[in-house]
């Protein structure tokens, strides 16, 4: 038996270099696919999010916690409930954190605030219900929008969100107009 030839060699080498390519050039389609993907998913999120429901949803439940008497809870927690199913989706890798932050990081940390502070509302929810899962991925989702302001802010200890800023978030939040649902009108 003979040792391959020189033809032999480069052919083994030109096909190892075309299948590592090949999964290369796969790798980075999928990578660009799943990127499009979040974006889009990103689009129909903050559609449903401007929607005059989800306004109606965001306007109630913003004043509710911005009182400081705050008696009888609202009946309505679409808001946690969408930042609930966001922060699922991007623990899973649906949507992108960068993306998320960028489209929805100002909400999520202001609601999230409000609802923690100056009362943790979500932990007395777990306790009141012996349900340790309430809101978690919402949480989780907030910490995760937090962390990209500690970290892109000029200083160290600096980032966006102090309580009074997430009031202020609500306080325009509290004001949303509503906008009648039906057809777009021709006027």
């Amino acid at each position: 038996m003979s040792a391959p030839d020189l033809t032999t060699w480069a052919t083994i080498v030109g096909t190892w270099a075309l299948v590592v390519g090949t999964l290369g050039f796969a790798y980075w389609q999928l990578r660009q696919a799943q990127r499009l993907h979040s974006s889009t998913t990103l689009l129909d999120l903050r559609e449903r999010f401007y929607s005059p429901r989800m306004r109606q949803a965001r306007r109630e439940l913003s004043s509710w916690l911005l009182k400081t008497e705050r008696g009888e809870e609202p009946d309505d927690w679409e808001v946690g409930i969408f930042f609930e199913l966001m922060g699922a989706l991007t623990r899973a890798r649906v949507l992108e954190k960068r993306m998320v932050w960028n489209a929805f990081g100002t909400w999520i940390a202001a609601y999230h605030l409000q609802m923690t502070q100056p009362k943790n509302l979500i932990l007395q929810w777990r306790s009141e219900s012996h349900d340790p899962l309430i809101f978690a991925e919402f949480e989780w989702l907030a910490r995760q929008m937090l962390e990209f302001d500690r970290r892109l802010s000029p200083g160290p200890g600096d980032h966006r969100f102090a309580i009074t800023d997430s009031r202020s978030v609500l306080e325009s939040e509290s004001r949303l107009r509503v906008p009648l649902e039906g057809p777009p009108s021709n006027l």
